[in-house]
């Protein structure tokens, strides 16, 4: 089936009483294809080809969709979403189908002619990921020369723009002693919020993590660094923390609920419930070529699979926070157990709870490894290395 199916002609079948009528979000990977090779990336590790990705008409289908079924927001991302040239028209097509429009760029391929032409189209929002605020080691930590420099222009251009702009920060063992400058550093480009995104280990970065592990004692000074920020600067600017889940006692309530809030559709057009969820290699899942959103969202199988709470096990099942965090994040149960029905190893109630915190302790203490760089094969690089910029590659 080539063409997407309009909406209205999906059946609806009886609903989970836990799943909302529509998501909140939606983010849509636009493509996989990126310059930069950041060893933490939450692209899946079997990055797709360009050859796959949905066509233009397909992701204005996908818009329209969204629109018809409620939700709110579109979050377009990648890989690198500025690398399609066809990001103007999947753009209108989410203005007119009445979503709020955000676009998460590392804004490196990017010039300011068309970051213009974007913002008169009805783009509402940028996020724009930093790798560091020291140049060389944002350089190292990419592998990708000279990209600090061009995300200040960008920020400019931004508020040049009259959009409103987020600086997306994640910290690992590698820049964690930069917090307080990532924050100042957002101020200055006139950001209206930072988040403080602490690495999450799936995908490339649960291969890196024994490169990527903080201390426990270096996560507490960061901890700290940002309350202290959080007072000085209150009224300047939004400082949100995703908060580590390795040294905490209850795993966090992950995308509040499996299929509760977001779905995420892949480049080629399969729909998760995270963007994550592909890691659970047991479950299938629909592509908007076959089905419309409408019907995934409400019938799709994996998206019933661990919704509500009647698939837990216990510990999860009878206990009391279990509608507060979910039993915790079903992409890591399954990578760090072998189970996605089993409690998260971040919950204190696991049985895996230590050995995983050991682990982390561990790690963090150790000599970091070499990165393995986010590219097509996963090849291995030294922690030393960048390229020069290739646009659009």
């Amino acid at each position: 089936m080539n063409e997407v199916t309009p909406v209205e002609q999906s059946a609806v079948a009886a609903v989970d009483p836990s799943c909302a009528r529509a998501p909140v979000g939606m983010l849509c990977e636009l493509t996989h294809r990126c310059p930069l090779q950041c060893p933490y990336c939450s692209n899946p590790t079997d990055l797709e080809r360009v050859a796959t990705e949905l066509t233009t008409e397909e992701w204005q289908s996908v818009m329209r969709q969204a629109g018809e079924l409620g939700i709110l927001q579109v979050h377009l991302s990648g890989g690198e979403p500025t690398v399609r040239k066809d990001l103007e028209e999947i753009l209108e097509a989410a203005v007119k189908a009445g979503l709020y429009t955000n676009l998460i760029t590392a804004g490196v391929t990017i010039n300011r002619e068309r970051l213009m032409k974007l913002a008169e189209i009805g783009l509402d929002h940028l996020q724009l990921s930093i790798q560091d605020v020291d140049s060389e080691n944002a350089d190292r930590i990419s592998a990708y020369k000279g990209g600090l420099a061009k995300k200040i222009e960008v920020s400019q251009w931004t508020k040049e723009a009259g959009m409103a702009l987020t600086i997306n920060a994640p910290i690992h063992r590698q820049n964690i002693h930069n917090v307080p400058r990532m924050i100042e550093f957002a101020i200055e480009c006139g950001a209206g919020r930072i988040e403080i995104a602490h690495v999450q280990y799936y995908a490339w970065a649960l291969l890196n993590r024994g490169s990527l592990m903080p201390t426990r004692e270096s996560f507490m000074t960061a901890a700290k660094q940002v309350e202290e920020a959080r007072e000085k600067y209150k009224g300047i600017i939004v400082i949100d923390m995703v908060v580590p889940d390795y040294y905490a006692k209850f795993p966090k309530p992950c995308m509040g609920g499996w299929a509760k809030q977001i779905l995420n559709v892949t480049p080629q057009g399969r729909v998760l419930p995270c963007h994550a969820a592909e890691s659970i290699t047991h479950l299938t899942f629909d592509n908007v070529k076959d089905r419309t959103l409408a019907d995934i969202w409400l019938n799709g199988d994996a998206f019933n699979k661990y919704r509500g709470t009647e698939w837990m096990k216990e510990p999860c099942r009878t206990c009391p926070r279990k509608e507060i965090d979910f039993g915790g994040c079903r992409c890591q149960a399954f990578a760090l157990t072998g189970d996605a029905t089993n409690t998260d190893p971040a919950c204190s109630l696991s049985p895996m709870h230590d050995e995983w915190a050991k682990v982390a302790e561990v790690e963090s203490h150790s000599t970091p490894p070499d990165f393995i760089y986010r590219r097509v094969g996963g090849a291995k690089v030294t922690v030393g290395g960048a390229k020069e910029p290739v646009p659009g590659e």
